[in-house]
């Protein structure tokens, strides 16, 4: 009886385990530059994309809007 026990609590705590974990979601992201040319700024995931997305990225005072995923 124990053993069932013990393999009951086992079994529920991975189910549970893997069902909190939650995989975030990660895009390529780019942006397009005053030339015209694409730069590339990697594999972005979860909040970062939001936040590159809405805030764009700054190099030499400019800012640039990001585009991430394959829909942009």
């Amino acid at each position: 009886m124990k053993k069932l026990n013990y393999l009951s609590v086992l079994a529920l705590s991975t189910t549970l385990m893997f069902s909190a974990c939650k995989k975030e979601e990660c895009y390529e992201c780019h942006y397009d530059d005053a030339n015209g040319d694409e730069v590339e700024l990697g594999e972005k995931c979860g909040d970062e994309i939001g936040d590159l997305e809405t805030s764009g990225h700054t190099t030499g005072g400019v800012t640039y809007t990001v585009h991430c995923g394959e829909e942009h």
